[in-house]
């Protein structure tokens, strides 16, 4: 598993698992797509070079799919926690790790 943590509107990671390279660009499109989530539908959404396949995005959250793991973002109010998981934990897990997480931030502030 890995994961980072971007600003909203794209940058560089304020925190990242080394060795997973987000990139700026990646983290643009990823902070546009909240509001606007046609062009990953159709696309895809790429997170450190990976393609995954969006199965559900909106103004909190976007899922995504790629072969038996995935990739889980979260939206509060000043960052973006991406989280990618492998066949060897369950969408769900990863979902809830990753969204408790996102609440806890925004109760403080974030």
């Amino acid at each position: 598993a890995k994961a980072a943590i971007v600003p909203i509107g794209g940058g560089a990671p304020w925190a990242v698992t080394k060795g997973f390279n987000v990139t700026v660009p990646e983290t643009q499109i990823l902070s546009k797509s909240y509001s606007d989530p046609s062009g990953i539908r159709a696309s895809g959404l790429n997170i450190a070079g990976e393609r995954y396949i969006v199965l559900n995005a909106d103004h909190k959250s976007i899922y995504g799919k790629k072969g038996a793991g995935g990739v889980i973002t979260a939206k509060t109010g000043k960052c973006i926690l991406i989280g990618v998981y492998t066949d060897k934990s369950t969408p769900g897990n990863a979902a809830n790790t990753v969204e408790k997480l996102a609440d806890y931030l925004v109760e403080n502030g974030y």
